[in-house]
């Protein structure tokens, strides 16, 4: 049971580096020097005081940066691979007693992937916002990442198995919307 709590907790942290790279990064950080999570000796760092400087400057910098128009669009093309990078990561912190090939391959086609698909439904919803607002509502879905950012990440931490629930439902709905965004894309269709 303690292997599937850790597996959630990872994956959970994946899901929120989908929608800010750095916001899970700095919950984790918090969390492991607060005594809620035991990071284990190859990803002690994380946990460490340093990092707290990092991820939080990290953290602000992101933020901020998706409220400026232009750089927003421009955080978006880099965002997507560092969410997959720091959503492998966060999972194979939590993938202990395995070997590490199992150990990189689960995480990074269970964290990464959900990163990913995570970070890839939130540059299509801007996508579509900036289509049709102008770009002038993306401070309002900004808003709702960083929201998102961060329930998911303080669940992952609390609650791992409501929040794998909750990451399974999103993933699930997620696919479906990048489908229709590709497939009416590929059409023409609106």
């Amino acid at each position: 049971m303690e292997t599937f709590l850790s597996i959630a907790v990872g994956i959970g942290l994946a899901a929120a580096c989908g929608f800010r790279v750095f916001v899970p990064l700095l919950i984790l950080n918090l969390a492991s020097l607060a005594g809620a999570l035991t990071l284990p000796s190859g990803f002690a760092w994380m946990g460490s005081p340093a990092a707290t400087v990092a991820f939080a400057t990290a953290t602000a910098a992101e933020i901020i940066g998706y409220y400026v128009p232009w750089f927003d669009h421009a955080l978006d093309t880099i965002a997507t691979p560092a969410a997959i990078a720091a959503g492998t990561l966060t999972t194979a912190a939590f993938l202990t007693d395995v070997s590490p090939f199992l150990k990189w391959t689960t995480a990074l086609i269970a964290g990464g992937g959900t990163a990913g698909l995570i970070q890839a439904s939130t540059v299509v919803l801007r996508a579509k916002s900036s289509l049709a607002t102008g770009g002038a509502a993306n401070p309002l879905f900004a808003t709702m990442e960083i929201a998102g950012a961060l329930v998911t990440g303080i669940l992952a931490v609390l609650l791992p198995v409501v929040c794998l629930v909750l990451v399974l439902i999103f993933c699930l709905w997620a696919v479906r919307k990048v489908i229709r965004f590709f497939s009416e894309k590929n059409t023409g269709s609106p």
